[in-house]
């Protein structure tokens, strides 16, 4: 049997990240793809490219290939060790009489086995029509607060990669109708199966995703389901306790302020937050802000001047007692 370095082909060390593989692949295969690449040997290597991908993705067949080491190089004549004779032996029936032997087997084929895809009746299994599967896609979709909270349909309009006869590539456009559920939250990622490049030679097609990116609003401020506004109070609403309409994704509601309320405390209005994907809401948290009117009155400046000669509060009063004896 001849080796293959499979990191080597892909262009990635081997402790190479799931995701660094599948980015090495895919700009390789776009390389080499025989719809496109002029190369004479592009078809060769865009098969080895899909083999070292269709190892190295399954965690399962990578563990198995990383068990040969290192030591080899590529195409130096080799034989795994005894107990993967064992390992991965044929079922009755394979064509290997009395067991497993690596005889007229390559590496893709051996691969190949741990998923159950071995060849039968002991001829080389042609690999010229492997199925490979299409390129994902990601895509940002930028949604209004209301619309991730009561689930919309968004049209995307983007555009895909199509190969002509002669290999040229252009760019098609391609409407999709998606539909997004109620309860989306900033920076959810969202797949739609089988709607990105398609597949080569009977592979499925590739996925699309949607990183959703929720727009500011003028209001609220989402923590995942929860939400999160200012709440302005006149001083005497803090001081004395009212009752005040607060504004939800749902419409106005009344909200009690207790007596003695203090800037920047957090009043809970329970599941007036985003809808959750499963059923329910999240919270709205009111943020208190005391704000003090900008032109008063003669009478409202009488009222305070009163107030400043009766009240006993001193609102620095932790200055003296942090600092009292110096």
């Amino acid at each position: 049997m001849k080796y293959k370095d499979y990191y080597a082909i892909l262009g990635v060390e081997r402790g190479a990240g799931a995701d660094e593989i599948k980015k090495a692949y895919r700009k390789l295969a776009q390389k080499y793809h025989p719809d496109v690449s002029k190369d004479p040997k592009g078809e060769e290597k865009f098969k080895e490219l899909a083999e070292a991908y269709q190892t190295l993705k399954d965690p399962e067949k990578r563990a198995a290939y990383d068990q040969l080491g290192s030591g080899f190089r590529e195409g130096q004549e080799f034989r795994p060790p005894p107990d993967w004779e064992k390992q991965f032996h044929f079922r009755e029936g394979d064509g290997a009489a009395g067991g497993f032997s690596f005889d007229d087997l390559d590496l893709g084929d051996l691969f190949e086995s741990l998923s159950g895809r071995a060849r039968r009746g002991g001829g080389a299994r042609s690999r010229a029509a492997m199925p490979i599967p299409g390129e994902d896609y990601e895509v940002t979709v930028h949604l209004p607060l209301e619309d991730a909270h009561r689930g919309t349909q968004v049209d995307l309009a983007l555009e895909m990669p199509e190969y002509d006869a002669q290999g040229g590539v252009r760019r098609v456009p391609k409407t999709i109708k998606a539909r997004i559920p109620k309860g989306a939250t900033d920076g959810q990622r969202l797949r739609l199966r089988g709607q990105g490049g398609k597949g080569v030679n009977g592979g499925r097609d590739g996925d699309l995703y949607l990183n959703i990116v929720l727009d500011p609003h003028p209001l609220f401020r989402p923590s995942g389901h929860d939400l999160y506004l200012d709440l302005p109070l006149a001083p005497w609403e803090a001081a004395l306790g009212a009752t005040v309409e607060v504004p939800t994704l749902d419409g106005r509601v009344s909200l009690k302020i207790p007596p003695n309320t203090t800037a920047g405390r957090k009043l809970r209005l329970a599941r007036k937050g985003l809808a959750k994907p499963g059923g329910g809401e999240g919270d709205l948290y009111a943020i208190v802000q005391i704000v003090n009117p900008t032109v008063l009155t003669e009478r409202e400046r009488e009222l305070f001047e009163e107030l400043a000669k009766q009240s006993r509060f001193d609102p620095r009063g932790h200055f003296t007692e942090k600092f009292h004896g110096d």
